[in-house]
């Protein structure tokens, strides 16, 4: 665990887990994909391990080797496949309770905030309408130049932020933060407020490991790191 004591310059965190709960059900999200592909490849693929985008994306180019307009077709529905399932789940979301607290309580310290996320800032907006206000940096997947866990999402917000990677902390509910913050050359936190326990962190030593956002909030005060 990291024991250092100098100040943090910049805590930038994931949204859908981590500051908020947004049922979002990535399962069902690629069985329509694989639905859909079936469409344009003439046999329904089958769903892995591989995020939703990147899957939808891979079985793009497959489409497009055997036409590109079809393949452009497949990503443009695809697409809109999981923003509306994306929109559909921030409508039923809600923000954690503290949220707000936390990243208030950053303010005072003199912590740059900011988040980073593969989701749509429509979505987040329906769920933090003013999310602007507790941050400086927000970098939804529309705006990045490429989505987490590639280091250039998370250097987008530090940059911003006129923050050093190294004295920065990724914090996020799913392992893929934890590798972007390790990608990144930042310090990573994990949060289990998501769908993923303390188990499922192990193997990847994140920095600090709490239950949510407000309890790594007096971890961080207590390693003098705020």
């Amino acid at each position: 665990m990291e024991t250092r004591l100098k100040k943090l310059d910049a805590i930038i965190f994931d949204f859908d887990g981590t500051l908020a709960d947004v049922p979002l059900d990535f399962d069902l999200m690629k069985t329509r994909i694989a639905a859909l592909g079936e469409v344009f490849l003439g046999e329904r693929p089958v769903p892995g391990t591989t995020p939703a985008l990147e899957w939808l994306e891979e079985l793009v180019q497959q489409a497009m080797e055997w036409d590109e307009d079809e393949g452009k077709e497949f990503r443009s529905r695809g697409q809109l496949v999981i923003t509306a399932m994306e929109l559909d789940a921030a409508r039923e979301g809600r923000l954690f309770e503290f949220t707000r607290p936390a990243l208030e309580l950053l303010r005072e310290r003199g912590v740059a905030a900011g988040v980073i996320t593969r989701n749509i800032t429509p979505a987040v907006k329906t769920v933090f309408p003013d999310i602007e206000k507790f941050i400086r940096a927000f970098v939804p997947r529309e705006d990045a130049v490429r989505v987490k866990p590639d280091p250039a999402h998370l250097f987008q917000a530090l940059d911003r932020l006129g923050a050093d990677p190294a004295n920065s902390l990724m914090v996020g509910d799913h392992p893929m933060d934890v590798i972007t913050a390790k990608n990144g050359g930042a310090l990573a936190a994990a949060v289990t407020s998501g769908r993923i326990g303390p188990e499922g962190f192990a193997e990847l030593e994140p920095d600090f490991l709490a239950p949510d956002v407000g309890q790594l909030m007096t971890l961080l005060e207590e390693a003098g790191r705020l």
